[in-house]
């Protein structure tokens, strides 16, 4: 899904041509095209949020003004990102999608750094959006921008230079769009957080779990070593008698290594969870920083397979 900003599309050159390209080289592409939809400044709340939660990655397409967003975006930003929707108690609804910042700058690039008329870099001046990110439990993407988008006929810039360095630009945010939609990194942190959000819930069935473990599976635990299905199955067992359902476990850290056959994963896991009365926790507060060590493989349908999992209080 991509969002774009700019108050008056029409009259843009570099903002238009890239969403043109686009729309000619993406498949399953929503453009929102603020300006057009809501010409009043008059923002669909549920309609964008329902596009919102159909989307993978979300893009924000506009042009640099005064250090920030249009004034249209930002409304957009206001209305959109509601309490219990992007944030709050059960505001999780942009959790884990990609967001990534598409950014054309009127001025050169030697004017946004330390001793330029500018003085800040992009990145800096998009510090809030990052934000915005980071507090609605987005994936925010490194931005991309591109210095000197801006024609004025006789005055200012080639516009076969602006459209130039827009197709550029527009073949940057195609490639950042695929890797955030088909990478296995991305696959992986997926992946990963899938499995702590189901692993939280402690269904009684763990076909969920074993359907992603391999036959030979090789599982070290506090409480001892299983091996195959079964071993998970009897750990499973003893986890589910002692921890209440819908605990916590937060990823502080995911670090991924390619080994000779698939990836190492080391992750540094924050548990907080409830145990029963009558289980060995007798039923104290768990408040644990967990390491843990997997090794996992994929298969040519992006499908993963934990063949190690070692755990370390």
């Amino acid at each position: 899904m991509v969002i774009s900003g700019h108050p008056e599309l029409e009259k843009s050159y570099a903002n238009s041509f890239i969403l043109n390209q686009l729309d000619q080289k993406l498949d399953n592409l929503n453009i929102r095209r603020l300006d057009e939809l809501y010409p009043d400044y008059n923002i669909g709340v549920e309609s964008e949020q329902q596009a919102l939660l159909k989307a993978d990655v979300i893009v924000l397409q506009f042009p640099l003004y005064w250090y920030s967003v249009p004034g249209l975006l930002k409304k957009w930003l206001d209305d959109v990102l509601t309490f219990n929707f992007a944030f709050g108690p059960e505001g999780n609804k942009l959790k884990g999608k990609h967001l990534i910042l598409s950014i054309t700058v009127g001025g050169p690039e030697d004017s946004y750094e330390p001793l330029g008329y500018n003085h800040f870099t992009i990145e800096q001046f998009v510090y809030p959006l990052q934000q915005t990110a980071y507090l609605a439990g987005m994936d925010y993407q490194k931005p991309i921008y591109t210095h000197g988008m801006v024609y004025i006929e006789g005055v200012y810039n080639k516009l076969e230079d602006v459209q130039a360095k827009a197709a550029e630009h527009s073949q940057r945010l195609i490639d950042a769009i695929n890797y955030s939609l088909h990478s296995d990194e991305v696959k992986i942190k997926r992946f990963v957080e899938q499995w702590f959000n189901q692993f939280d819930l402690l269904p009684e069935d763990s076909s969920y779990f074993t359907k992603r473990l391999s036959s030979d599976l090789h599982l070290v635990m506090p409480e001892g070593e299983f091996t195959g299905h079964d071993g998970f199955r009897d750990w499973y067992a003893t986890a589910r008698s002692a921890i209440k359902p819908n605990g916590d476990h937060q990823v502080q850290q995911l670090t991924i290594s390619a080994i000779e056959e698939g990836y190492q994963l080391d992750l540094r896991i924050k548990l907080v969870a409830e145990t029963f009365a009558d289980s060995h926790f007798k039923g104290q507060l768990l408040d644990l920083q967990v390491d843990e060590t997997w090794q996992i493989t994929l298969n040519e349908y992006g499908d993963i397979t934990i063949h190690d999992y070692v755990v370390n209080l």
